[in-house]
């Protein structure tokens, strides 16, 4: 698994190099609206995009705390994150405009292995947000995406090979058997998620002020043990 700040040395899950964290005053170049959510889109300069799943932590512009995201692509000379403004924080990075400049830094936390023979995505609101990136280095696998409302499933756009599933169906309930599970969503589909299928991997969220593990403040209670999100996940194994 690529860790933040490590060497060279090829990983052995997928024979990519290991990805290198850095920090860099980048410049927005567009925000999209796709349904309630916005696609912010900055320059790449010499931070990699890393394995999917990991995290960047943003600048907040007016906040003094940075807010994590995952990238949601990487094309060239690119990284783009999907936001949904929920907070002083989220909305701010949302009403950033091209020219504006931000500091980033990242890839942090451990990404989804990618080693995997029949991967599915799956996937619920603003948990989808590192799925174009995931679904684009696993060839395209298919998608099982769960939203509140055709306006939140306007996201589903960027994922290819998606099925959705609107409130009140639960995205357990389209999951086809037999599948290597890669999910990421809110805590009560991830635990229905690992009921399922033991063997998946969930990428779990929780508030993060440094990204590094410095200040505990994203530990969280997993089957009786305290995990530190940022170091030791966010995606980490269901069993």
């Amino acid at each position: 698994m690529a860790q933040p700040g490590s060497g060279g040395s090829s990983c052995p899950f997928h024979g990519w190099k290991r990805t290198v964290m850095a920090r860099e005053r980048v410049r927005v170049r567009g925000a999209e609206q796709i349904g309630p959510y916005t696609l912010l889109r900055v320059e790449r300069s010499r931070l990699e995009p890393g394995v999917p799943g990991q995290f960047f932590m943003l600048e907040a512009p007016g906040r003094l705390l940075p807010r994590p995201m995952s990238v949601c692509l990487a094309p060239p000379g690119e990284l783009a994150f999907l936001i949904d403004p929920i907070g002083p924080g989220t909305r701010a990075l949302c009403a950033l405009q091209p020219g504006d400049r931000i500091d980033v830094l990242g890839p942090l936390g451990k990404g989804f292995r990618l080693d995997v023979e029949r991967p599915l995505l799956v996937g619920g609101g603003i948990g989808v947000a590192p799925f174009p990136y995931l679904s684009e280095r696993l060839g395209g696998p298919p998608a099982v995406l769960g939203f509140r409302s055709g306006w939140h499933a306007e996201a589903a756009a960027l994922v290819p090979n998606a099925e959705v599933v609107l409130e009140p169906t639960y995205v357990t309930e389209a999951m086809p058997a037999g599948r290597d599970v890669l999910a990421c969503g809110p805590e009560q589909m991830l635990e229905a998620v690992r009921r399922l299928t033991p063997h998946a991997q969930l990428a779990w969220e929780a508030p993060m002020a440094c990204g590094y593990g410095a200040c505990y403040g994203c530990a969280v209670e997993i089957d009786g043990e305290l995990k530190r999100l940022c170091v030791e996940g966010p995606v980490l194994a269901a069993a």
